[in-house]
């Protein structure tokens, strides 16, 4: 397993159990709104380098998602 693979799944880890956490759900559903998620492809795309964000920065873009439908990401 790559560096990139690994880093990926330590963030999907995160991101299932800061939902379960936050939502108040089981791991099983976070995992499938996680990877029904837009956010969830764009992690996996080891081009976008959103693997290398914070955890807590990614749950606010699932966030997001979640609440509107698609991701908004303030560029700097």
């Amino acid at each position: 397993m790559s560096k990139e693979q690994q880093m990926i799944e330590y963030m999907v880890q995160d991101l299932v159990e800061m939902l379960t956490e936050s939502q108040s759900i089981e791991y099983d559903e976070a995992m499938r709104i996680l990877y029904a998620s837009q956010v969830y492809e764009k992690v996996e795309d080891i081009e976008t380098g959103l693997y290398r964000e914070s955890p807590a920065y990614v749950y606010g873009l699932l966030q997001d998602e979640l609440n509107f439908g698609h991701m908004i990401q303030v560029e700097l």
